[in-house]
C-alpha cells in the first residue's frame, strides 16, 4: 500500500471504494470511549462527515457514550470493510461540534428522526416498547406544525485523530499495515509501517 500525504486524503481514497463496494453503511464505524472507571464502551455509529479536522459522528449527550465523551474527550473508531477486506483505525481527541454544524445536520434527517431525537431517552431503561411509542406521539403531536428544533441535548462530536493506521489484508496472515501519526507540534503527519 502507498503512503500518502496525509491520512485523511487516504482515508478519502478508501472511504470511496467503500463506498462502491459495502452493501450496507460503508461509513459505520465502531467508536470506543472509557467510563468514570476507566472501563471501555464500544458500539457503532455512522460517521456523517470528514475533513482534515476529522471525522463527525452525532448522538444524544445523555446517552452513555455522550456523557463518556464529554467527561474523558478521547476515543479510538474502527472502520471495517468486510467486502475490500480492509480496516482503518484511529485514535485522538473528541471536540462538540460548532450549534451551526449540528443544527444543520439535524433538519437534514428526516422528520421521524428528529422526532425520535427528542422521544428517545438514549441509554436509560424502558419499561415497554409502549412507553416509547407514547413518547414517539407525543412529540409528534407537539411538533406536528412546522419544523422539528434540534434538542439541546443532541449534538456531534468530532474525532480528530492522532494517530490512524491503515491495514489490508494480504495472504498467509502477512498483512499490510501503514501508521500516520500526528506531529507532537501538529505541523505533519509521520508514517510507519509496522508488522502484520
Amino acid at each position: 500500500m502507498d503512503a500518502f500525504a496525509d491520512p485523511i486524503r487516504h482515508f478519502e481514497a478508501w472511504f470511496a471504494e467503500a463506498r462502491a463496494s459495502e452493501p450496507n453503511d460503508p461509513n459505520a464505524m465502531a467508536i470506543a470511549s472509557v467510563d468514570e472507571t476507566g472501563l471501555p464502551n464500544l458500539r457503532m455509529v455512522l460517521m456523517k462527515a470528514f475533513d482534515a479536522e476529522g471525522l463527525v459522528f452525532y448522538t444524544n449527550f445523555d446517552s452513555a457514550k455522550g456523557r463518556e465523551l464529554l467527561a474523558q474527550p478521547k476515543a479510538a473508531a474502527l472502520f471495517h470493510w468486510k467486502s475490500l477486506r480492509r480496516q482503518v483505525r484511529l485514535r485522538g481527541a473528541v471536540s462538540v461540534v460548532s450549534d451551526a454544524e449540528a443544527d444543520a445536520y439535524f433538519a437534514s434527517r428526516p422528520r421521524d428522526s428528529r422526532i425520535g431525537a427528542w422521544a428517545s431517552a438514549q441509554s436509560r431503561p424502558l419499561q415497554g416498547r409502549f412507553e416509547l411509542e407514547a413518547a414517539v406521539a407525543k412529540y409528534t403531536a407537539k411538533y406536528a406544525i412546522g419544523e422539528v428544533p434540534r434538542p439541546p441535548h443532541w449534538s456531534g462530536f468530532r474525532l480528530s485523530p492522532v494517530a490512524v493506521e491503515f491495514w489490508a489484508d494480504r495472504p498467509f496472515r502477512l498483512h499490510d499495515r501503514l501508521v500516520y501519526r500526528r506531529a507532537d507540534d501538529g505541523s505533519g503527519w509521520a508514517t510507519e509501517r509496522l508488522y502484520p
